[in-house]
């Protein structure tokens, strides 16, 4: 069976990766009994494409339509939800663990904590100017992305934890004592959960009002230190390496293998070298961005605030 290539965000928390969109996919190949090793992405740390999946010509990125899990069903990699598709409750599970959850997970690392677990998964090999930024940059997007303003930010917020608090309860009814969540067998559902559940429980801070809401459910938290326990604590040795890598997302041959392969050696395309010659200028293109970015800010708030003073004196 061919080995892939998983590439992550780094390991942090005690976790093979603390990424919300990458370690769903570590479980998913887990529990698919798919051969693979992981490999680090230093570079790009607010890439879309990160995780992605790579084996000899084979490659599949995050930003792909349906993301990385579905593709690999759809290219006949690896199905856990075969006979599952068309099951309601498992369609609606999907749904609120694909929009309730992880909308929770998002906010919490970016908005409802200090923000000191998102930099460390994001950032923190980064120097302190150009990480700070980018991390600043992101929580902005972050916000238009939950649609949060001034004016409802408080009402988003009520409502994420709300709603995260629901979608706990339904899954600890719904797990009761089983093994897994549907069909006592690993779905696509069960990497979902697990990866946002340890994430919560371990890249979280204690005062995080999500880890409290799940740490109400004892099924559900057990569920997740089993699985941990036999999928990451027991197979660590073999599963994470201890290495970093900073090569760019790319299509072509893997260069993330700890052994050397003896395929001849061959030409770049134009492809490949396109992208080492952009991972050249990467840093200075994100400073570039991102001082435009905080100076259109600036003047956003400078125009806020003579807007203000204007209506002071009507």
């Amino acid at each position: 069976m061919e080995e892939y290539t998983l590439v992550v965000r780094k390991p942090c928390f005690g976790l093979p990766t603390a990424c919300p969109s990458c370690l769903p996919v570590f479980f998913y190949l887990k529990f698919a009994n798919v051969p693979f090793h992981l490999a680090y992405n230093l570079t790009y740390p607010d890439s879309d494409k990160i995780p992605y999946i790579e084996s000899g010509e084979y490659v599949t990125y995050n930003n792909e339509k349906g993301g990385i899990i579905e593709r690999l069903k759809e290219d006949h990699i690896a199905d856990l939800d075969t006979e599952l598709h068309s099951v309601p409750e498992w369609i609606s599970t999907k749904a609120m663990i694909s929009s309730w959850l992880a909308d929770a997970i998002k906010y919490e690392l970016w908005l409802g904590t200090d923000g000191s677990s998102a930099e460390t998964i994001y950032y923190s090999d980064l120097p302190w100017p150009i990480g700070k930024i980018l991390f600043l940059k992101q929580l902005h997007k972050v916000k238009q992305e939950l649609g949060i303003t001034k004016d409802n930010s408080a009402k988003i917020e009520e409502q994420t934890y709300k709603r995260a608090s629901l979608a706990f309860g339904a899954l600890s009814s719904r797990l009761e004592e089983q093994n897994f969540l549907f069909e006592n067998r690993p779905s696509s559902l069960d990497a979902l959960f697990l990866g946002q559940a340890l994430i919560t429980l371990q890249a979280l801070p204690e005062t995080s009002v999500l880890r409290s809401k799940l740490l109400e459910h004892e099924n559900l938290v057990r569920y997740v230190d089993r699985l941990k326990t036999e999928f990451v604590d027991a197979g660590s040795s073999s599963s994470v390496p201890n290495y970093p890598s900073s090569a760019a997302p790319r299509r072509g041959p893997s260069n993330w293998s700890s052994k050397p392969k003896s395929k001849p050696k061959r030409e770049k395309t134009k492809e490949e070298k396109s992208f080492k010659r952009r991972s050249k200028y990467f840093l200075v293109a994100q400073l570039v961005s991102v001082v435009l970015f905080v100076t259109l800010m600036a003047r956003a708030d400078d125009a806020e605030i003579e807007l203000d003073d204007d209506e002071g004196y009507e």
